[in-house]
């Protein structure tokens, strides 16, 4: 039996048409990355000296944004939140305290509810003294709001300063330290 062969027509596109589908693509892959930008996650500067040696000046830390839409933070989570002192700025510092909890400070040393919190992992042995006389200690965190204090207990403006921080003001939760690459690390 002979080939009887079939001509297939492949129809080309035109020129216009691939510029359209090309526009199209790169147009939805830009509102992607916003949308997950603004939703999911994103990467925040560290401006201060404040969590050293944890993150140090000008690390980018990769956070997510969700956890805290469906839960409440956990102590020992690295938090990204709005200051308090200047809603245009974002904050980095780690969670002490949750609602209800009572926070001390003797000694150096940061108690919750009468317990010592081990902290020598991020603090590196630093000493946690009172930094206002506006705060008082021992200090009840309030119901909607988390203690936080910055890792370098000895140069951090945190809770210390402004007290607790009201959980809405919570945008994301640190996860690793993405660049430079040589302080890559999670958190």
């Amino acid at each position: 039996m002979a080939y009887q062969g079939r001509h297939i027509h492949v129809k080309r596109k035109s020129r216009g048409k691939i510029a359209l589908e090309w526009t199209i693509t790169i147009i939805a892959a830009i509102a992607l990355g916003i949308l997950i930008r603004i939703f999911v996650a994103s990467l925040y500067v560290v401006p201060s000296a404040s969590m050293e040696d944890t993150i140090l000046v000008g690390d980018k830390v990769f956070a997510e944004k969700l956890s805290y839409r469906f839960s409440e933070p956990e102590r020992g989570d690295v938090v990204i939140f709005i200051d308090p002192e200047d809603p245009e700025r974002f904050l980095v510092k780690r969670c002490i305290a949750l609602e209800g909890e009572t926070v001390d400070l003797i000694d150096g040393e940061v108690y919750i509810d009468g317990e010592l919190l081990e902290e020598e992992e991020y603090t590196l042995g630093k000493p946690t003294y009172q930094l206002t006389s506006k705060i008082s200690f021992p200090y009840k965190v309030p119901e909607g709001k988390i203690w936080v204090m910055g890792d370098n207990r000895t140069n951090s403006s945190d809770s210390r300063v402004f007290g607790a921080i009201p959980l809405d003001s919570l945008v994301a939760q640190g996860l690793c330290v993405l660049w430079p690459i040589s302080d890559w690390h999670s958190l």
